[in-house]
């Protein structure tokens, strides 16, 4: 696969994500967040099984099987997952589509602080701008100006910080293990495992609502948890990181167009000049220490290895 080739993935990937944003919307009708969350996730964890069996099989060949600490930082990964899912699905019932997408991408300026928080990496300067940056914008956006912050921003943007250290932890210990697919498969299957468990607890679970809601789990099943996911691991092994992390972030830009076209969501002026503001600070962070020429490369990647 060529840089270009991947970079055309990425795209690819950040157009289901994005639309994503308006089944998992519109998927509340019928299902709460929980049962919505642990069913995809379930769906998505089959459609890696192939794969990660592959994977098994290759590191048994190789002697180089997985270990019981491995399988706890799987787990670990999927209970963050769990936290970054539910989050954003119980957010998304109380605010639209556009601000879902846009306050989900602060993620990426919150990778660098918390990698220099929880692991010492020192993060380029242009961190912190971009960071504070993304917070004005994030108050703008949410309509915060007005006195008026919404439950569902908040949970939103909540849901960045456990997204932002499962980006952190995810590369670590996919890389070490050499096994992206098990990883994916795994933490999928421990996401959809809990938010079930959880959902009984919480939710009226009932047969009726999951088959009103087929498509939408479907969709952010397949695409956006099966197959999105998974084809970021592959084209991320041939593109440039900066690459990488600017065309996922448009991820944001692809979740505003959804809900313009599908839903007739509109922004007002001070919310149009948040997201500019939180995408322009966004590609600052990423564009700045490339140009600046650092020693060593920022840590900047997406919200979903």
């Amino acid at each position: 696969m060529t840089r270009l080739q991947a970079n055309l993935l990425l795209t690819v990937v950040a157009l289901i994500w994005g639309s994503a944003f308006v089944a998992q919307s519109r998927g509340m009708a019928d299902v709460g967040p929980l049962l919505f969350t642990g069913v995809r996730f379930l769906i998505g964890s089959a459609v890696v099984v192939p794969l990660a069996w592959a994977e098994w099989r290759r590191l048994g060949r190789q002697c180089r099987p997985l270990t019981r600490l491995d399988g706890l930082h799987i787990a670990g990964l999927g209970l963050l997952m769990t936290l970054g899912a539910v989050m954003q699905q119980i957010g998304i019932q109380f605010t639209s589509v556009t601000n879902a997408g846009f306050l989900t991408a602060v993620y990426v300026p919150l990778v660098p602080v918390l990698a220099w928080l929880m692991l010492g990496h020192v993060a380029h300067w242009s961190v912190w701008p971009a960071a504070l940056g993304c917070l004005v914008g994030a108050f703008l956006l949410s309509g915060a100006h007005k006195l008026n912050v919404g439950l569902g921003d908040l949970w939103v943007a909540g849901s960045a910080i456990p997204w932002a250290v499962h980006v952190l932890m995810v590369g670590r210990w996919a890389d070490r293990m050499g096994a992206p697919f098990l990883v994916a498969s795994g933490q999928f299957a421990v996401c959809g495992v809990l938010s079930l468990i959880a959902a009984f607890v919480m939710e009226p679970v009932r047969w009726a609502g999951i088959e009103a809601a087929a498509w939408p789990i479907a969709y952010t099943g397949v695409m956006s948890v099966g197959i999105a996911f998974t084809a970021q691991v592959v084209a991320q092994r041939y593109a440039h990181a900066a690459d990488a992390a600017i065309i996922l972030s448009a991820e944001t830009l692809f979740a505003a167009a959804f809900g313009y076209v599908l839903l007739g969501e509109r922004l007002h002026t001070a919310g149009l000049v948040g997201c500019g503001l939180m995408l322009g600070c966004i590609l600052l962070v990423q564009l700045v220490p490339l140009f600046s020429r650092p020693r060593r490369e920022s840590i900047l990647t997406n919200p979903s290895n």
